[in-house]
């Protein structure tokens, strides 16, 4: 039997994951009190259970102490219960936002500490050891529903090695300013801007015409070699580092064309040749 604890950050996308599991075939049982795991491992223990794939939806309750799960959790493991643990994260700035959106309260708030600022530093803290003990460790930040789904195929379906590492590669508009949470910044504003173009102005690098404009020029496939050989030496170092996030900004001056034809270039060679983890791709200025 394939026994996964999902949990993480309140906000961070346990329920999306949940369902999506349940998607794949898992029984999932989601924000079950700690005192019933061990009764529950105990009933699908039992012979003749047709159970095989089985996720257990764990959060920070204010009514139950989460120490008390990692206990119980150290302990199934000790007594020879092979389980993966899944943790759910975001950023706390997107954190903040999901909730302001959602007019929620976080779980953590109290009447002394009520902002949620406040309750997402409390439960990171509470989460702290357990996340660094988790299998998988994945970051919804930049994620869109289809992209998780994705990931959750590659580790639950399809088996693939997993390093939780995500890559962002994102394009921007200088003249908007850099991204605030970019690791790694290019800037493609040496090549011949497809804007004084008459026919491509109002286009953008995910149409054709642009396309082909820009990587007409040999500096442009260059660059992308250069920059590939870079990354695929910089991934596996990041990996060994523990990183879960690496975001990759190219940048032109509008953030529409050449930024986004390279983008869009460096994401199909970084999708196609990936080896453990994953790639998301944004165009922030279109």
């Amino acid at each position: 039997m394939r026994f996964v604890i999902v949990t993480g950050m309140s906000g961070g996308g346990k329920s999306t994951a949940m369902r999506l599991l349940e998607d794949m075939g898992f029984y999932c049982v989601d924000n079950l009190p700690v005192l019933l795991i061990d009764k529950f491992i105990e009933l699908l223990s039992m012979p003749n259970t047709e159970i095989s794939r089985v996720a257990l939806g764990l959060d920070v309750r204010t009514d139950q102490s989460f120490l008390q799960t990692e206990k119980i959790l150290r302990s199934l493991r000790q007594n020879g219960l092979v389980f993966e643990v899944l943790f759910m994260d975001a950023s706390d700035s997107v954190l903040v936002k999901r909730y302001k959106e959602s007019r929620r309260i976080h779980p953590l708030c109290t009447p002394e500490h009520g902002r949620v600022e406040d309750g997402i530093a409390r439960e990171r803290e509470v989460l702290r050891q357990i996340k660094k003990e988790a299998d998988y460790v994945i970051d919804t930040s930049k994620l869109l529903t289809r992209e998780l789904k994705e990931e959750l195929d590659r580790i639950f379906l399809k088996n693939e090695e997993y390093s939780s590492l995500i890559i962002n590669i994102c394009s921007f508009g200088f003249k908007h300013g850099i991204p605030a949470d970019a690791d790694l910044v290019f800037d493609v504003r040496f090549l011949p801007n497809p804007f004084y173009v008459d026919e491509l102005k109002y286009l953008t690098g995910n149409d054709r015409g642009v396309q082909e404009y820009v990587m007409g020029f040999p500096e442009a496939g260059i660059f992308l070699d250069k920059l590939t050989d870079l990354l695929q030496f910089l991934i596996p170092n990041y990996i060994r580092e523990g990183k879960y996030q690496l975001v990759v900004g190219i940048g032109c001056t509008g953030g529409k064309h050449r930024s986004v034809t390279l983008a869009n270039e460096l994401y199909r060679r970084l999708k196609g040749g990936r080896e453990g983890y994953g790639v998301t791709l944004s165009h922030r200025d279109i």
